[in-house]
C-alpha cells in the first residue's frame, strides 16, 4: 500500500460492518410485532367497547394472537422459500444460457457495463475477462441481469420464527391490562400502552435506518391509531344491537376448530 494512502478505518457502528441477527431479520419483526400490537388493539378494543364484558375480549385476544401468530409465522416461512426456490431457478436458468450462448451473454454483458456508465474499452475488458470463466461470468449476470446475490444465504425457517415470536410478543401488550384489571380501567391503560409501544417500536428502528426517531415513532404510532379508531368505531356502533352469547359462541366454535 502507497505509504501516502490514508487507511479508511472499519466503522463499527456502521449497519453493513455488523453481524447483528436483528439487522437481519429486521422485516419480520417490526412486521411482526407492529401487527401483533395493531390488529390485537384494534379488535379488542371495538370488542371491549362493544361488549363490555372482559371474558369476551380475553377469549377473542387469545385466540387472534394464537391464530394469527401462527398464520403470520407460516406466510413468512412460505413467502421466503418460495422466493429462494425462484431466485434459484433463475440462477439455473442463467447457467444453462451462461453454457449454451456464451457470445450472447458476453455481449449482454458488455452492454450492461457500458449502460452502467463504465468506459467502453474497460466493460469490453471487464466482459472478455468474465466470458472466460462462466463462475465470474454468472455472478455478474445474476448480479446486474436479475438482481440476485447468488452468495446470499436466506433462511425461511428463521424468518418464520422470528415472524412468529414477534407477533406473539406484540399481541400481548395490549392483552396485558385486560389480564390484570377490570375492563374499564383495562381499555385505556391497553390503548396507551399499546401506542406507546408502537411509538418505541418506530424509535428502535432508527439504530438501523438512523432517520429521524420523531418521525419513526410518530409514523407507527399513527398507523396504530388508524386502526384502534376503526375497532373503537365499529365496536362503538355495533354495541347497541351486540348480542354477547352468540359471540361467545363463535368464538368458541372457531378456537375449537384450530385446535382440533
Amino acid at each position: 500500500m502507497n505509504p501516502t494512502t490514508k487507511e479508511v478505518p472499519r466503522r463499527i457502528d456502521f449497519v453493513h460492518h455488523q453481524d447483528s441477527i436483528v439487522a437481519s431479520f429486521i422485516r419480520d419483526i417490526v412486521f411482526g410485532m407492529e401487527d401483533g400490537m395493531v390488529s390485537t388493539l384494534g379488535t379488542i378494543t371495538g370488542i371491549a367497547v362493544g361488549s363490555r364484558d372482559q371474558g369476551t375480549v380475553l377469549l377473542a385476544g387469545l385466540v387472534i394472537v394464537a391464530v394469527e401468530s401462527i398464520s403470520m409465522g407460516i406466510g413468512s416461512y412460505l413467502s421466503s422459500s418460495s422466493e429462494k426456490k425462484v431466485d434459484e431457478r433463475k440462477i439455473q436458468e442463467e447457467k444453462k444460457e451462461i453454457s449454451e450462448y456464451p457470445e450472447t451473454e458476453e455481449k449482454e454483458l458488455l452492454d450492461i457495463y457500458i449502460q452502467n456508465g463504465w468506459p467502453e474499452n474497460l466493460a469490453k475488458q471487464m466482459s472478455e475477462t468474465a466470458g472466460k470463466n462462466h463462475n465470474l461470468m454468472l455472478n455478474e449476470m445474476a448480479h446486474y441481469e436479475l438482481s440476485i446475490n447468488p452468495n446470499d444465504v436466506t433462511h425461511p425457517i428463521k424468518n418464520g420464527v422470528f415472524m412468529f415470536l414477534s407477533y406473539i410478543i406484540g399481541g400481548t401488550i395490549p392483552l396485558l391490562a385486560y389480564l390484570l384489571l377490570p375492563i374499564k380501567q383495562a381499555m385505556p391503560i391497553s390503548i396507551g400502552v399499546t401506542l406507546s409501544g408502537l411509538f418505541l417500536l418506530g424509535v428502535a428502528t432508527t439504530k438501523y435506518t438512523k432517520q429521524k426517531w420523531v418521525k419513526e415513532g410518530s409514523y407507527m404510532l399513527l398507523l396504530g391509531g388508524a386502526a384502534l379508531s376503526a375497532g373503537f368505531l365499529i365496536g362503538k356502533f355495533a354495541g347497541g344491537g351486540f348480542c354477547k352469547e352468540n359471540f361467545e359462541r363463535l368464538l368458541l366454535k372457531y378456537s375449537n376448530f384450530i385446535i382440533y
